[in-house]
């Protein structure tokens, strides 16, 4: 086969259309994926969230199973509001979380006792008497007192994390209400700015947004904030701002001046739990230093005194 410098032109020029051709497609597709990209961003910040945005949400569960446990096992009205308010403040706040939570808690509570008997079997010396009934009954009220245990460690846990989130994100409040954003718009934008410093005060500030959006009042509003929190320094910043805008004085004014007392009331507890130190290194120092100090201190004076009187008591 020969090569005419006509041919090798044509395949030149078809290799380099083809060159350009993949060149431009590839530049077209990443134009418009950037464009999806950024639209998806925009359209996710401004779109609510399927954990906080949903304001108005059915109580029943969709799953048959779950909504029946909750029927059966939830009738008293107040009751079910305060497990699903205690499972709010835990973070757990879907639909389905009361009934979950029956069924752990009955699963553990009957399982664990289960698990026991039948494991005995496996046991090269299985327990008599009474010890497997204790044992049992042990078990029973672990698996019933866990779930609860750990619904209350979290709630206190999110409730400290939003106790020293807060100061930081109302100075930032502070800084975009001064700035000439009203209390609405200054509430979205530091949840926007806060989502990955400060996840929790993101999530209620973007709540309260989306309840001012869809029509609610701002004391009402910023009233279900405090609600869903429980943290004092939330219910007082609430209290604060309704008084504020009822009274038509200065918002910026007023969040400055709160935000420095918050900055006082961390730093007095900062104070405190330095000052529980020295009682708290008691428990230690009587327990553990101050044994070794006497046994070193002592130890001297009585191998002398054994080397002294111990031959005299064994001359007699």
């Amino acid at each position: 086969m020969t090569f005419t410098p006509i041919s090798i032109a044509l395949d030149v020029l078809i290799f380099t259309l083809a060159v350009l051709l993949v060149f431009m497609t590839s530049m077209r597709m990443e134009v418009r994926q950037s464009l999806s990209r950024r639209l998806g961003e925009e359209g996710a910040r401004n779109k609510p969230t399927a954990k906080r945005g949903t304001l108005v949400r059915a109580n029943t569960p969709k799953n048959p199973v779950l909504a029946w446990v909750q029927r059966t096992t939830l009738q008293d009205p107040k009751e079910a509001s305060n497990l699903r308010r205690d499972l709010a403040l835990a973070g757990f706040d879907s639909q389905a979380a009361p009934a979950v939570y029956v069924v752990i808690r009955f699963t553990l509570g009957a399982g664990l006792p289960i698990a026991f008997i039948f494991g005995q079997k496996f046991l090269p010396k299985p327990f008599t008497g009474l010890t497997p009934v204790m044992l049992s009954l042990g078990l029973a009220f672990i698996g019933l007192l866990v779930p609860r245990s750990f619904i209350d460690n979290r709630a206190n846990a999110r409730k400290t994390q939003l106790e020293q989130e807060f100061p930081d994100a109302l100075d930032l409040m502070v800084v975009c209400v001064e700035s000439g954003l009203g209390l609405e718009g200054a509430l979205l934008r530091v949840g926007q700015e806060t989502k990955t410093s400060h996840p929790r005060v993101s999530e209620e500030f973007e709540q309260v947004s989306q309840e001012l959006r869809v029509g609610r009042t701002r004391a009402d509003a910023l009233r279900n904030m405090g609600e869903r929190t429980g943290v004092d320094v939330v219910k007082a910043f609430v209290t604060l701002l309704i008084q504020t805008d009822s009274l038509g004085g200065s918002v910026a004014h007023a969040l400055r001046t709160y935000s420095e007392e918050m900055r006082k009331h961390r730093m007095l507890k900062a104070e405190e739990k330095a000052m529980r130190l020295p009682v708290l290194l008691t428990i230690p120092l009587v327990g553990c230093i101050l044994p070794v100090i006497f046994v070193a201190v002592m130890l001297p004076a009585f191998i002398d005194a054994s080397r002294s009187f111990m031959p005299a008591m064994a001359a007699k």
